[in-house]
């Protein structure tokens, strides 16, 4: 029924597989930056902790009774610790993208989004009129400024961008903050790939440029990247929090997020907030390895190597595999050009990333 799309897929070099990598390979691809999902310790806190509940389901949406004080207490101390007034738990960070710009942006606002914007996002804006939305150049605070002043449309003025854009692995500028609060605009960043792995305290982009946090400001984030769990947040002030929560499909439409992911979240942020030093130190060193092998100027454990060419780029992969490792092939329409993801996660040794930058470098050095 599909095999003409498919071939056309196949010929192109990007036809996708799921596939089941040896559980012995080191593992630079994925997205658990902190190598908590193989600390079984807490795992078994989280197991212990949720014992102690008569349910260990959530059973029915946050707003019929699948809210719990598991997920409270989580939302309490994650909100807490970032500075924001208020959170939310949401199933995932694809639902919690469709939630804040479906809902957020209403009749007469309009939103600005980052051309390279997760996919979840980009979705979302298929949901709005065209005019409602504006898609200004990749980090380009310039252009968004200047896209902010041509605007005629008399109602809200929304931002929406990356703490650390996925496949890049590069920061947002704090220029955009600046704007965001000169213009009286809503800023939505997405911390996905930020929190835990950047700032002063492994929160994020709002702690690296040490922000104080402003009712215009909205933070998003996952449980499936460095906090070794699944599911997702949404951090505000009280207002906005009880706005999405009355207006957010998402929110309101599907089972409250599963109580066990909730609290090895919450194990998870003690974890982080707890061994915070000794966790940034790790993280310097495994930049520091980029640095001097691959000569890239990391500010994030994602570094991309473009490649350009989608076979090539999976003759690659094929080639570190035999080598032992797994590093991700990333091709359209994830990103522009092929590139190799490498993860320098910081549970693999700086033996094993320093092995993989060798066997890399020759790329790079193609490349340039």
């Amino acid at each position: 029924m599909y095999s003409k799309e498919l071939q056309s897929i196949i010929k192109s070099n990007r036809f996708r597989t799921r596939d089941i990598f040896d559980e012995s390979l080191i593992d630079l691809a994925s997205n658990d930056y902190l190598g908590l999902t193989s600390k079984k310790n807490l795992l078994k806190k989280s197991y212990k902790s949720l014992l102690k509940n008569k349910y260990h389901g959530p059973k029915a949406s946050m707003l019929v009774n699948g809210y719990s004080n598991i997920h409270r207490k989580f939302e309490k101390k994650l909100a807490k610790a970032n500075g924001f007034e208020d959170g939310v738990c949401v199933g995932s960070g694809f639902l919690a993208n469709i939630s804040l710009v479906e809902a957020l942006v209403r009749n007469n606002d309009t939103l600005f989004i980052d051309e390279d914007y997760h996919a979840s996002g980009i979705l979302a804006t298929k949901l709005l009129r065209p005019e409602q939305v504006v898609v200004f150049k990749h980090n380009d605070h310039i252009d968004l400024e200047n896209k902010l002043q041509e605007n005629t449309r008399k109602g809200r003025n929304i931002i929406a961008i990356e703490g650390v854009y996925s496949m890049e692995g590069d920061l947002a500028p704090k220029e955009i903050f600046e704007i965001a609060d000169k213009q009286k605009a809503l800023l939505v960043v997405d911390e996905a790939h930020s929190s835990g792995v950047i700032g002063e305290n492994l929160l994020g982009i709002y702690d690296y440029y040490n922000i104080k946090i402003k009712d215009n400001h909205i933070k998003m984030g996952t449980l499936g990247k460095a906090y070794g769990s699944y599911g997702a947040y949404i951090l505000s002030s009280k207002e906005i929090i009880d706005y999405l929560t009355n207006r957010a499909k998402p929110i309101i439409y599907s089972t409250a997020p599963s109580n066990f992911d909730i609290t090895l979240g919450y194990e998870s942020l003690k974890y982080i907030i707890k061994n915070k030093k000794n966790l940034k130190k790790k993280i310097n060193k495994k930049l520091q390895i980029i640095k001097e092998i691959l000569n890239i100027d990391a500010k994030s454990l994602i570094i991309p190597i473009k490649i350009g060419d989608n076979k090539k780029v999976k003759d690659i992969q094929k080639e570190i595999l035999k080598a032992g490792f797994v590093v991700g092939a990333i091709r359209q329409p994830t990103v522009k050009i092929a590139i190799i993801r490498l993860i320098a996660k910081i549970d693999v040794s700086n033996k094993q990333l320093k092995e993989v930058c060798k066997i890399l470098k020759k790329y790079t050095q193609e490349e340039k």
